[in-house]
C-alpha cells in the first residue's frame, strides 16, 4: 500500500532498503558478468562472434529497448512496487533455471539445442530486467528526497563494488574448481539465491503514491513519447547521448572472444579479467562517492569517452595479451561511471509525473546500442576485428559532440 507523501522517515527507510537490494545484488553480479562469465561460457559451448553479438544485444541494448512494451502499461499503475518484485523473481527463476540446465548438460548433448535454451533463458532474464527498470526508477525518484539520490547513487556504487569484489574472487575461484558446464551452473545457482535474497530489500520499500500522466491508448503513449521529445531538449541530449556513448558498454565481451580466438585463454585468465574489471569497479565508486559533491556528471562522461577511445587504439597498436587484464580495469571504470552518470542525469531530466514515460523511453532510445553487438558480430565475421575496432572508434569520437551540448548541471 503506498503512502501519500514522502517523508524524512520514509526517504531514510527507502535509501537503506535500496542499498540492501543494491549489496546482494552485487554479490549476484560476478556469477552471471556479462563481459566475462557470460560470453566465455558461450564461446565454451561452441558459440562464435555472432552468438557473442546476439547475446551482447540482448543483454545490453535489447533489453532496454523492450522498455517501450513495458513502460505505458506500467505508467498507468500508480503504484508499482508490486511489478517491481514479480520482475526480479522472474530474474531469480531464470537464474536457477540456467544453474540446473548447465548442471544436467553435458557436451556430448546436441550443440544448438542446448545453446538455445540458454538463449531463453537469458532473454528472460533481461527482459524481466528491462521490466523492472522502469518501477525500480519510478518508485525511487518519487520514494527519496532529491537532496539524498546522488549520496545514494554514489554510496551504492561504492557499496556494490565491494560486494561485487568479493563475489568476483569466488567467482574465480569457481570457475577454476569445476569443469565445463558444472562451474558455470554452480556460478548461476548462487547468482539466482542471492539475487532473491536481494529481493527481500524491496518488500521493505515504502512507495510513494503520486499523480501520473494517464495513457488510454498505446497511440497516446507514443504521442506524449513525440511531445516530450520535442519539447525537452535536456531529454533529446541525454538520448543522442546514450545512442553515440552507450555501446562503450559493448566491448568488453568482443574483448572476450579476441582474446579466447587469439591467445587461448583458459579459466584462469577470465577469472583474472573478471577480477581486474571488479577492482575497477571498487576503486571508481569510491571515488565517485567521494568527490560526488564535487564532480559533475559531464566530467565523468568525458572521461568515459577518453577510456572507450584507448581500449581499442592500443590494441591495435600492439596486440599484447598482458595488456588485457588492463583492458578490463578500464572497462571496469567505464561501467562505473556511465551507469551513474546516467541514472543521475534521467532523473534530473524528468519528473515524478513523467519519469516511468521517460524510462520507457530512455531504454527505447538505446537503439544504436541494441543494434551494434549484432553488426559488430557480423563485422568480426565477415572482415575481421580491426574494422570493428574503427566502427567503434568512430562512434566514440562522435559522442564528444553530444557530451559538450548536453545540458546537465549537476
Amino acid at each position: 500500500m503506498a503512502v501519500p507523501q514522502l517523508t524524512k522517515s520514509i526517504s531514510r527507510n527507502n535509501f537503506y532498503a535500496y542499498l540492501w537490494h543494491a549489496i546482494f545484488l552485487a554479490l549476484a553480479g560476478n556469477f552471471m558478468d556479462v563481459d566475462t562469465i557470460i560470453p566465455s561460457m558461450i564461446i565454451d559451448a561452441g558459440g562464435n562472434s555472432f552468438h557473442i553479438g546476439l547475446l551482447t544485444a540482448i543483454m545490453l541494448g535489447g533489453s532496454s529497448f523492450m522498455q517501450i512494451v513495458f513502460s505505458p502499461y506500467l505508467n498507468n499503475k500508480p503504484e508499482k512496487k508490486g511489478y517491481l518484485i514479480l520482475a526480479i523473481l522472474l530474474r531469480v527463476a531464470a537464474l536457477l533455471g540456467l544453474g540446473i540446465l548447465l548442471f544436467f548438460f553435458s557436451q556430448n548433448e546436441e550443440f544448438g539445442s542446448a545453446l538455445l535454451l540458454i538463449f531463453l533463458l537469458i532473454t528472460l532474464f533481461s527482459l524481466s530486467g528491462a521490466f523492472a527498470a522502469i518501477s525500480y526508477t519510478d518508485i525511487l525518484g518519487k520514494s527519496m528526497f532529491e537532496d539524498k539520490r546522488k549520496s545514494f547513487f554514489s554510496l551504492r556504487q561504492a557499496l556494490m563494488s565491494i560486494g561485487v569484489f568479493i563475489s568476483a574472487i569466488l567467482a574465480a575461484k569457481m570457475l577454476k574448481s569445476f569443469n565445463y558446464p558444472l562451474n558455470y551452473g554452480a556460478l548461476f545457482i548462487t547468482a539466482g539465491v542471492s539475487l532473491a535474497i536481494a529481493t527481500l530489500g524491496f518488500w521493505r520499500v515504502k512507495e510513494v503514491r503520486s499523480p501520473i500522466v494517464k495513457l488510454s491508448k498505446l497511440k497516446d503513449y507514443f504521442t506524449t513519447l513525440k511531445k516530450e521529445i520535442s519539447s525537452n531538449a535536456r531529454l533529446k541530449g541525454y538520448l543522442l547521448l546514450v545512442n553515440t556513448m552507450g555501446i562503450s558498454l559493448a566491448l568488453l565481451p568482443f574483448l572476450m572472444l579476441y582474446s579466447k580466438q587469439h591467445f587461448n585463454i583458459g579459466n584462469e585468465q577470465v577469472g583474472q579479467y573478471l577480477i581486474f574489471k571488479v577492482s575497477a569497479g571498487v576503486i571508481a565508486g569510491l571515488l565517485v562517492f567521494y568527490f560526488s559533491k564535487k564532480v559533475k556528471y559531464k566530467l565523468m562522461l568525458y572521461a568515459i569517452a577518453l577510456m572507450a577511445l584507448f581500449v581499442p587504439l592500443h590494441l591495435l597498436a600492439f596486440g599484447s595479451q598482458q595488456a588485457f587484464a588492463i583492458y578490463f580495469f578500464i572497462g571496469g571504470l567505464i561501467f562505473t561511471f556511465y551507469k551513474v552518470a546516467m541514472e543521475g542525469i534521467l532523473l534530473e531530466v524528468s519528473s515524478n509525473e513523467n519519469r516511468a514515460i521517460y524510462a520507457g523511453l530512455s531504454g527505447a532510445g538505446h537503439i544504436v546500442p541494441a543494434l551494434f553487438p549484432i553488426a559488430g558480430g557480423w563485422i568480426i565475421h565477415a572482415y575481421g576485428f580491426e574494422a570493428f575496432f574503427v566502427v567503434f572508434i568512430t562512434i566514440i569520437l562522435i559522442s564528444f559532440y553530444f557530451v559538450r551540448n548536453l545540458d546537465c548541471r549537476k
